[in-house]
């Protein structure tokens, strides 16, 4: 004998308590429940677009950001900035000799570049170099490192991660510091001169305080123990395989010598575009009474270590001031200028249109 089972639903869209099914159990529903979230209740605002707020929008945007940036573009233009390429491609360089260097070479390459300051720079003034078609932005190369050998851990200086394979062992011994990052690393050697009645005088450039504080203080450190004697700490260990000397030997002074050395935490710090630049050198004032670096004829003693032609790339030495917003920038304060410009133009032609066509009945009539 066959027997229908019915399921009874209530007005509300529950189960009448499972009358006619097997077992007693209640029926499920898909309803959601009744509540404000689910039910699509909340309360909601949206703005009226209308003339009388779209309009005065329009032209306090463009009043405050056109000054802005005629402020931001006439403060960057202020910034003293001078560049020289010495990569060498052209025949004429005094570089181009030192064109065809490489990792092997054993024989250094200088050469020296003459050029004229035709302003003078009044504040403190920073050298960077520049590297161009250098992509430090690469995933594999941007985790070719060993943050804890960096920091000084003892274990990862002579273990280091398989992140810096192939530069993780050589020689059958570790390499510190690891990876393709610190292999690569800008070491080239720049020295600035002031002519003066066919007399050369060496500018100061300071090498310390070019690093952020927390990478010097805190994210690299030397291993433990006796900080007086970086041999013993590194030893069992070898240099990268690009470098000429161990990473002991960077400078002579303990403060900025193995993993602390600023020239090699401001490299480690990657750039995220191709064409970049990293401090090199600070140049202070000495006095208010004269100029940083006075207008005239300077020139600049490069010892040619890293090659660049292999990859295209091009190397570049940047003489520059800072402000109040960092170093010379234009495309901030043009940015501001034409927005804001582009906002008090649509504001113009938006009320020009409301004048005209805003107060027309457009409502047809209704015959009665």
């Amino acid at each position: 004998m066959a027997v229908n089972y019915s399921v009874k639903e209530e007005a509300d869209g529950h189960p009448s308590g499972g009358v006619g099914v097997p077992g007693g159990g209640a029926v499920k529903t898909r309803k959601p429940d009744n509540t404000a979230f689910k039910q699509q209740r909340l309360p909601a605002w949206q703005p009226i677009l209308t003339a009388g707020t779209v309009l005065p929008a329009f032209f306090i945007i463009g009043l405050i950001f056109i000054p802005i940036g005629i402020g931001i573009f006439v403060t960057s233009n202020n910034i003293r900035e001078y560049e020289i390429d010495y990569t060498g491609t052209e025949p004429s360089s005094p570089c181009n000799k030192c064109l065809n260097v490489s990792w092997d070479s054993t024989t250094p390459c200088t050469c020296t570049i003459n050029f004229t300051l035709e302003h003078s720079f009044e504040s403190n003034v920073f050298m960077y170099y520049g590297l161009s078609n250098f992509y430090q932005n690469h995933r594999r190369y941007v985790k070719s490192r060993d943050d804890s050998q960096l920091n000084g851990d003892n274990s990862s200086l002579l273990n280091p991660s398989k992140e810096c394979e192939p530069y993780r062992i050589n020689e059958d011994k570790p390499i510190a510091p690891c990876g393709a990052i610190a292999n690569s690393m800008f070491n080239d050697t720049l020295e600035l001169y002031r002519i003066d009645n066919d007399t050369r005088i060496p500018i100061t450039l300071i090498k310390k305080g070019i690093a952020w504080w927390t990478d010097k203080n805190v994210k690299f450190r030397n291993p433990t123990g006796d900080g007086n004697n970086l041999t013993a700490l590194f030893q069992g260990t070898t240099k990268p395989v690009n470098w000429p000397k161990p990473v002991y030997m960077l400078d002579s002074e303990p403060d900025n010598n193995g993993f602390i050395n600023e020239d090699f935490i401001v490299w480690m710090r990657t750039a995220a575009l191709p064409t970049f630049r990293k401090l090199y050198r600070l140049i202070e004032r000495k006095n208010n009474l004269q100029p940083t670096l006075q207008a005239g004829k300077y020139s600049l003693d490069i010892a040619y270590n890293y090659p660049v032609h292999s990859f295209d790339g091009r190397k570049r030495m940047i003489l520059s001031t800072i402000s109040w917003m960092g170093g010379k920038n234009p495309f901030l304060g043009i940015a501001y200028i034409t927005v804001g410009s582009i906002c008090f133009f649509l504001g113009v032609v938006l009320l020009i249109i409301h004048h005209k066509y805003g107060n027309r009945n457009t409502s047809a009539d209704i015959p009665n």
